[in-house]
């Protein structure tokens, strides 16, 4: 069955067209991922599609009673919604929770909020899970989902890769995880110059088709310039020549890959990084670190992320981190570049390094200086591996061309920004480097410049990101916080810890509230009543008291970062912490609630 008609469709803001003449099909079953670059049209076609965004010219044409389910990049809600009337609309208890879907759904991406939680408040990740959230528990025959990834962790994106493969709907999905497009799609469409370039196959398909289009057009073209000097070879051959057919077999894989050496030479960067370094890099010896401060009133929330942890980094390793939100990977990033002070023990580091830490925060630049400049004032060349590379060749190969380069930083977007900082770290030459999630906001094709870039970087890189192929693509190992204060290796890789964390032996990461209230069952099934329903009723009451807790946790958690924001304000001081007594001492209450409850239950 078709479900979506594009006809001839032109869409353009400014001279350039970003769609032009685009005429495409949606069928029932269809998975389709959306690549390109940033700025080139995919969320102007998802738009398109949905008819959020009328074409200048064409036609698109929906199939009657067609169920379209739209994730855009922001996320909106009405205002005072909360997770339950965004969700679950004004559906009764009872019938959701006897819905299969709508309990997996909030328990795969909401596990710990509160139903009945402000959204107003809610991190941008919270906000994400809850706008997904809302857009799963109901039928659809077609979703469009628009980077639906961003801020997700790794857990959540594997959740919801297994949840649309098994639901079957229709998806097109504009996204730069491409471990996600390889999983959930079938077909690949390419953004570029106007046009939409069709393809068979997830990402890993998609880049193997494009490579031999494009050998094969490279060969076409040199077949072309060649011709006369050809034909007179072939007519000196003689008659028996010319009578010969060739014959030759293009095997697409091998013959792109056949020759190609490996990413990156292993011992010969950890050589470099030898000679670079020496060897002692990091030395993390039985350190303690821990969040937040005590108060006298014994309610405090300090919170301890790594119990005597030992870890050693040596030169050249490319290790890989992962973890849960709030399991301290970029508080361990920090404390290996010295902005966090361990408790206890000692972190050594070695007297070569030469450290660059890539934070999640855009680093502050002069709004008026020109881009180029920006990074020449660092340095005009570099080095890369064996080859020698200008500031302007390495801003080309990160999507700055030609004017773009002498763009003032004010005008850059936030993905032009994030790639301006990658590349002004680099050209300082560092030795060892910390990236924390380097990924968000570059489109895929940037991606691969930056991965071919760090590929012949000889150095320690240590990276922080939920994006799987790019960590799979850069790092040697894989090591992860599980919760318990150390730094976990793990041979497996990201699927060792995915497996880890479903069979429930990595520990969950201590609660920002300091006591370890119990977990929030959001999407429970209806539990049988027993006689006269008191247990059941009792049990309904521990679920509430259960989110009630997470809630003031989450509030005194918050209140704790504005004390410590507004340090040098005495009368919001005062109006903040009386705030955070009032909230200590309802949790109290509510934590001795629940255990006197928890003890007439069991």
């Amino acid at each position: 069955m078709n479900l979506i008609n594009l006809e001839n469709v032109a869409k353009s803001y400014g001279p350039k067209p970003l769609l032009d003449a685009v005429s495409l099909g949606l069928d029932e079953g269809d998975r389709v991922g959306v690549v390109g670059r940033n700025g080139g049209g995919k969320s102007t076609l998802v738009s398109v599609v949905a008819r959020e965004t009328e074409p200048d010219a064409g036609r698109v044409t929906h199939a009657r009673g067609l169920r379209l389910g739209l994730l855009s990049q922001r996320d909106e809600f009405p205002e005072g919604a909360t997770v339950r009337s965004v969700v679950l609309g004004d559906r009764a208890e009872h019938e959701w929770a006897g819905d299969v879907r709508a309990r997996d759904v909030l328990a795969g991406l909401v596990p710990d909020l509160d139903l009945d939680a402000p959204v107003a408040g809610m991190s941008g990740g919270e906000r994400r899970r809850v706008a997904l959230a809302r857009l799963l528990v109901p039928d659809s025959d077609l979703l469009l989902l628009d980077e639906p990834t961003n801020h997700l962790d790794i857990e959540a994106i594997a959740w919801l890769a297994r949840h649309l493969k098994a639901r079957g709907v229709a998806l097109l999905v504009v996204t730069h995880d491409r471990w996600f497009l390889d999983e959930v799609t079938e077909r690949t469409w390419e953004v570029v110059d106007g046009r939409v370039e069709r393809y068979e196959g997830g990402y890993s398909a998609y880049v193997l088709a494009k490579a031999e289009r494009a050998r094969i057009a490279a060969a076409t073209e040199a077949k072309r310039q060649n011709l006369l000097r050809k034909e007179l070879a072939w007519l000196r051959r003689g008659p028996q020549a010319r009578t010969s057919k060739p014959k030759f077999r293009v095997d697409a894989a091998q013959a792109l890959i056949a020759d190609e050496p490996p990413p990156r030479d292993a011992v010969e960067l950890t050589r470099f990084a030898t000679a670079r370094l020496g060897k002692t890099v990091y030395d993390v010896e039985d350190v303690t670190v821990a969040v937040g401060e005590d108060r006298p009133d014994g309610h405090g929330a300090r919170r301890t992320l790594f119990d005597r942890m030992t870890w050693r980094i040596g030169p050249g390793d490319r290790v890989g981190l992962v973890g849960v939100n709030g399991s301290g990977k970029s508080t361990l990033l920090r404390l290996l570049d010295g902005s966090v002070p361990p408790v206890s023990g000692k972190v050594v580091r070695g007297k070569t390094v030469q450290l660059a830490h890539l934070s999640q925060n855009l680093e502050d630049l002069d709004p008026e200086r020109r881009v180029l400049e920006s990074v020449e004032e660092i340095r005009r060349r570099i080095t890369v591996g064996k080859r020698e590379w200008t500031a302007s060749q390495l801003l080309e190969r990160l999507g700055f061309q030609g004017d773009r380069q002498w763009t003032p930083i004010g005008d850059l977007s936030g993905g032009e920004r994030r790639r301006l900082q990658i590349l002004r770290l680099l050209m300082g030459e560092p030795n060892v480097l910390l990236m924390d999630e380097p990924t968000n906001d570059l489109d895929i094709e940037t991606l691969t410049e930056v991965e071919d870039l760090l590929d012949g970087w000889p150095g320690t890189l240590i990276v922080v990101s939920h994006d799987r192929y790019f960590l799979e693509r850069i790092t040697d190992h894989v090591v992860a916080l599980l919760g318990d204060g150390r730094v976990s290796m793990l041979p497996g890789g990201v699927d060792e810890y995915l497996e880890r964390r479903a069979a429930g032996t990595a520990p969950k990461p201590a609660r920002p509230g300091g006591a370890d209230t119990p977990a929030a069952k959001v999407a429970p099934a209806p539990a049988k009543p027993k006689a006269g329903g008191q247990d059941w009723k009792a049990r309904k009451e521990l679920d509430r008291l259960e989110r009630r807790l997470e809630k003031l946790a989450r509030q005194e958690t918050e209140l704790h970062e504005q004390l410590a924001a507004h340090a040098t304000d005495y009368t919001r001081l005062q109006e903040l912490d009386g705030r955070l007594k009032e909230i200590q001492a309802e949790a109290a209450e509510v934590e001795e609630e629940w255990l006197m409850l928890a003890e007439d239950v069991g």
